[in-house]
This record gives structure tokens, C-alpha cells and sequence, in this order.
């Protein structure tokens, strides 16, 4: 999860698309570009705290008190690839923290700023000075705002500052794709792949910036492009490990961030993964071992079988997974037919409701009736 949240707490995300902030003629990061970016979307993230209709007065108390806002990124992959810097390595793992150096800095900065102008968040503000100030010598004290810059932690005790919280790194997936650029912090899966849409059919991915490193580059090869076109599944886990440690240690939340692990991955190196980002400061993590499920939503090949002859050749023996919303009233009968767990299944009317996995499921048909997960 890359936002964890206080009850009643609202998710208020936005991204930075690096891919833009990236100098292609001299082939390193746009910096005064990033920063007024970073600038805009925190102001911008603050204004629809106060924008937003909230239908629950518990959430409208929540959000107006912490003002918390999470601003992450997207195209990461797209600019180390215009600044020809290979992601992973020692020098793309360097020029990481300096990009995410510069906007924590800058976003604490701009919210610096934003509490000279509005006001601090309220459940900073005690009701004497002496309160409000022992409120932000807390808030600075914290693990995080121990690595900050003494200008900024003595700016937060003087001034106070505007938003609780203000970034995490959330996956895009949606947003990235649309924009043509990789997605989250994530490097490129693959520079053509296939992502499983919402309606079950696979789309075809080809990476633009393939397209358009090939025609600034006629003369090089599309099968053998240079090293820093490394895709997911070219990295050691270990190499992913250690780029979200990085970032991390410029992330006040959480970070969404997978890393891919090869086909046979044992559980004991699992477990050494989650060690190793655990000890390099992530607060959480993912790892996914290739061709560990059935379905997957990135692939390298095209896995839609959903012609009509496929359809319709399916075994009628073959038990059948049936997701349901809702239950109609059956037939009358003289048992409970329904949901709920020791009901009567009302697909197969053989077996009885049951709590497997989490899910309402028959213990005959194995229709998933409701799922609570």
C-alpha cells in the first residue's frame, strides 16, 4: 500500500511526469523544470483539499485537519533513458536520489510557504504557542524529518507547515499508459508487451520511446538497443530492492513499487528480499515471481482465449468459479438458499456456503457466492 491512512484519512494523489523534466539535448534532468512542477502540483494537491465535497463529516474533519496530500511520479524509467543512464546500476541508482532529493525538498519547501500564507494544518496548532510549538518540534523529530535540511526543520518550527504529509508513489498504471510513459517508479516490463485491459482482452504496449530513440538514431539496431534500455525483468531483485530503498528515503508515505523476481524464485530468496528492503528503510514491498498465477496483467505474450470456439468447447464436468453480487430468490424449498455462510448453494442447490479463503464459497460447485477480501 503506498498510502496508509488514519480512519476517515482521504487519499489525495498526484504525479510528476519526470519524462518531462528531462533536457534530451544534453541528456540530464531539467532541475529548475522539476522544481516549479513539484511547486505547482503541491498547491495544486492543497487547493482541492478545500475543493472537494466530502459526504461524511468524519472525512471532510480528517482531511481539513492533516491537509495531507501524496505526490509521486511517473516516466521515471523515460527520464534516466534521455539522461542515457542505465536504471539500477550504481549511476542510475545515484542519479535517483538526487531526483527525489530534490522533490522532497522542494515539496516541504512550497508547504513551508503555503503555512506563511494559509496557515499551518490544524492538528498541528495547539491552543497556546507553547503547545503549538512542542506540536512541530515532535513533527521534526520523526525519523524522516530527521534527514531533512536544518533550514526546513527550523522553517517548520518558526512557521509551521502547510500539509501533513506530502508524498508517496503510487503505481499509475492507467495514467502512465495514457501518457505513453513507464509507469510509478517502475522500469518498462518490457518495450513491447501485452497488459491485461478491464473488459479481459490483452492490449499490445510498444514503448514510444523506442520509437522515438530509433528515429533520432537511424543507425542503431531496434534488437540491440544501448544498455540503459534495461527492462523489468533484465534486473537482478536485488537491484529492485535497493532503487526503491533509495527513493524511499525521500518518501514521507509509502511507496507501490514490484519487484520482479524469475521463475523457480525459492521462498528462502523471497524472504532474503524482503530482508533486504526491510533493512534498507522501505516500508513495505512486493515481490512477484514470474509465472507465479495463472493470469498475469503484464505479459510478453498475447494469453486472450476468449474466441467463441474456446468458449464453447469448455468441459461441462469441469467445475466452474461463478461470481455473484447478488442472489435472487430460487425456487421455494424447505432450506435457506443464498449468501450467507451455511446456506444451501443457490447455483448447484448440492453444497453448502462456506468461509474458504476469505470468500463465501459452495463447498460442492465451488461458486464464489461473496468474497470479503
Amino acid at each position: 500500500m503506498e498510502q496508509p491512512l488514519a480512519p476517515y484519512s482521504v487519499c489525495n494523489l498526484a504525479a510528476v511526469n519526470l519524462a518531462n523534466v528531462a533536457d534530451k539535448e544534453n541528456k540530464k534532468v531539467d532541475y529548475e523544470k522539476l522544481k516549479e512542477t513539484v511547486r505547482v502540483g503541491i498547491r495544486l494537491q492543497d487547493n482541492v483539499i478545500d475543493a472537494t465535497p466530502y459526504f461524511l463529516e468524519e472525512n471532510k474533519k480528517q482531511a481539513l485537519g492533516e491537509r495531507r496530500v501524496g505526490l509521486g511520479v511517473m516516466g521515471l524509467h523515460d527520464l534516466l533513458i534521455y539522461c542515457e543512464t542505465t536504471y539500477g546500476s550504481e549511476e542510475g541508482n545515484k542519479l535517483v536520489d538526487e531526483i527525489f532529493e530534490t522533490i522532497a525538498t522542494t515539496a516541504y519547501r512550497t508547504s513551508i510557504d503555503l503555512a506563511k500564507e494559509k496557515g499551518s494544518f490544524p492538528f498541528l496548532v495547539g491552543e497556546t504557542e507553547a503547545e503549538t510549538i512542542e506540536l512541530r518540534e515532535s513533527f521534526i523529530n520523526t525519523g524522516y524529518m530527521r534527514k531533512m535540511p536544518k533550514d526546513i526543520r527550523e522553517d517548520i518550527i518558526k512557521y509551521g507547515i502547510r500539509n501533513s504529509h506530502l508524498l508517496t508513489v503510487a503505481p499509475t498504471g492507467s495514467t502512465g499508459t495514457m501518457a505513453g510513459v513507464s509507469t510509478g517508479l517502475e522500469p518498462y516490463f518490457s518495450f513491447s508487451y501485452y497488459r491485461s485491459g478491464r473488459l479481459g482482452k490483452f492490449i499490445k504496449v510498444d514503448a514510444a520511446i523506442v520509437e522515438e530513440y530509433l528515429a533520432q538514431n537511424p543507425e542503431q539496431d531496434g534488437d540491440h538497443l544501448p544498455e540503459w534500455f534495461v527492462a523489468a525483468m533484465d534486473l537482478s531483485p536485488e537491484a529492485h530492492a535497493d532503487t526503491q530503498c533509495i527513493i524511499q528515503k525521500w518518501v514521507d508515505s509509502s511507496i507501490s513499487k514490484t519487484v520482479n523476481a524469475p521463475k523457480g524464485y525459492t521462498v528462502e530468496q523471497v524472504e532474503d528480499v524482503y530482508r533486504r528492503l526491510y533493512h534498507g528503510g522501505a516500508k513495505g514491498g512486493t515481490v512477484y515471481v514470474d509465472g507465479s498465477r495463472d493470469a498475469q496483467v503484464l505479459t510478453l505474450k498475447n494469453d486472450d482465449k476468449t474466441s467463441e470456439k474456446e468458449e464453447n468447447t469448455e468441459s461441462e464436468n469441469e467445475p466452474h468459479v461463478v461470481l455473484m453480487n447478488t442472489v435472487r430468490e430460487l425456487d421455494k424449498t424447505t432450506v435457506t438458499i443464498g449468501s450467507e455462510v451455511g446456506d444451501t448453494c443457490p447455483v448447484c442447490r448440492k453444497g453448502t456456503v462456506e468461509d474458504i479463503g476469505g470468500c463465501n464459497t459452495c463447498t460442492n460447485c465451488n461458486a464464489q457466492l461473496r468474497c470479503g477480501l
